[in-house]
């Protein structure tokens, strides 16, 4: 998962899981000593906000590698890993390509870097319910862009928060089902960031170009494909956070490779949603859907 589900409850099933300790103590280094799971239950950081892009990349990071790191023993051998905006960051290292402090390291620079070449004001807005051409053709009155595919005609859009306001305003009239903002301060994977690209992308120079486990299917957000080099799959990986996210995309990549069940590691359930709106075969479930990890390994033994 991505950012804006970030909630006090989010680490409930992993907080004392053995396995997931080390995850949590990179964490807390990397929140500069502030342990995510007291952060994420007392509402946030020092402002109170789970939000701010630094952190609630940390958290969002943190979230996936906690669970797969508990889950690990249990989950099948043959995996699809796809992330959503900075959970496909964490994805890399679910892929085993780096481990929990270097990606959380990495989450940081990727947030620092998009913070430096954001403009105060910039943000993120959601429009449901209207076709991509409509949507296209509000984001060029408005000075805005498409931000992420999602299924169901669901985009997300980046640009300044009153072009964005003014942009879901239109929308509404236009006849879309739903507009509004999202928790997310950056216009994230628009041009709007280009100048953060670079900077990540030397930090991304970190991750060793080791061969890919062959059980795994690692797919890159910007275009759905298979990341079979892992130097190209850096290059999509940092140009993701200027460019737009084709998540309908990589759903449906996840369906031609062969997808039975999915489980979103959270925060949130919003991706299980979609998948299960869009691939009603397919059995989806969150971990947030759980009140327990016991819970989730009886789900994952289902699945065998």
């Amino acid at each position: 998962s991505g950012q804006g589900n970030q909630h006090p409850e989010m680490f409930a099933l992993t907080a004392d899981a053995p396995a997931a300790a080390p995850v949590f103590a990179a964490a807390t280094a990397a929140l500069r000593g502030r342990d995510p799971r007291a952060l994420v239950r007392a509402g946030g950081d020092v402002s109170g906000d789970l939000h701010g892009n630094r952190t609630g990349q940390v958290l969002c990071c943190t979230q996936a590698l906690a669970a797969h790191a508990a889950l690990r023993e249990r989950l099948p051998a043959r995996l699809i890993l796809a992330g959503y905006s900075v959970g496909e960051l964490a994805a890399w290292g679910l892929a085993g390509l780096a481990d929990p402090a270097m990606i959380l390291d990495l989450a940081i620079t990727r947030a620092e870097a998009m913070d430096a070449a954001s403009d105060d004001g910039d943000g993120l807005a959601f429009v449901r319910g209207l076709r991509r051409d409509a949507v296209d053709a509000l984001c060029e009155a408005r000075a805005c862009a498409v931000a992420i595919v999602n299924p169901g005609e669901m985009f997300v859009v980046g640009g300044r928060w009153c072009d964005l306001d003014a942009l879901c305003e239109d929308a509404m009239a236009q006849g879309a089902a739903r507009s509004g903002r999202i928790a997310v301060a950056v216009a994230s994977h628009t041009a709007r960031l280009a100048a953060a690209v670079p900077r990540f992308r030397e930090a991304l120079g970190r991750i060793e170009p080791e061969r890919i486990d062959p059980r795994l299917r690692l797919l890159s957000g910007i275009d759905a494909g298979t990341v079979r080099k892992v130097e190209l799959g850096l290059d999509k990986l940092a140009a993701q956070v200027s460019q737009a996210i084709d998540w309908q995309g990589c759903l449906e990549a996840c369906v031609e490779a062969g997808m039975v069940a999915a489980l979103e590691l959270g925060p949130g359930h919003a991706l299980a949603g979609m998948v299960t709106a869009t691939h009603p075969s397919v059995n989806a479930r969150s971990l947030d859907d759980f009140r327990s990890l016991v819970g989730v390994e009886a789900w994952l033994s289902d699945l065998a």
